[in-house]
């Protein structure tokens, strides 16, 4: 076959797939944060839980378990804690102190993830807001972003700018 006619076929084939990918290549924009709960101990269960949460809330990110990873979740008998260090980056520990106090394990670990997505803690009291953390009452299970949470990571995500401080702890206390 002569050298012109299969250049113009290479890039015939290659236009064509490039139109029939589109779609499939839009959907690879969305951010993977790789997160390892190896060193989470007993609380790896609910941390794989809250990562489903968040899956299941946002577009614009998904949490995947794997090395080398961009979050990675510790247990400790402290209060929980995370320090974000860039967005989707940074370390969670799963502080024993409350749980003991009785806070719910799934809400705290969702709670401490929305932190590496880009949310502060807005202490509203409310248990309907997942952010507010402790200010809600012992007794709230509610471990899912509401719809303002899940569009302001949405929004982190697809360039926005996130409220949370990065490069500081966040002690939910």
């Amino acid at each position: 076959m002569p050298r012109p006619l299969r250049l113009t076929l290479s890039l015939l084939l290659n236009l064509t797939f490039l139109l029939v990918t589109a779609p499939a290549q839009a959907a690879s924009l969305v951010r993977v944060v790789r997160y390892d709960p190896s060193r989470a101990a007993e609380f790896v269960t609910v941390v794989n839980q809250a990562a489903q949460i968040w899956n299941s809330s946002v577009t614009n990110v998904r949490l995947v378990q794997g090395t080398p990873a961009d979050l990675v979740v510790y247990a400790d008998n402290g209060w929980p804690r995370a320090l974000p260090t860039s967005l989707g980056r940074g370390t969670i520990w799963m502080g024993r102190q409350a749980t003991a106090q009785g806070y719910n394990r799934l809400r705290i670990a969702t709670h401490e993830i929305g932190h590496i997505l880009g949310l502060p803690d807005r202490r509203t009291g409310l248990c309907s807001d997942l952010m507010s953390g402790s200010s809600a009452p012992v007794s709230c299970a509610n471990a899912n972003p509401n719809a303002a949470e899940r569009a302001e990571v949405d929004r982190n995500f697809a360039g926005g700018t996130p409220q949370v401080e990065f490069g500081q702890l966040l002690v939910d206390r």
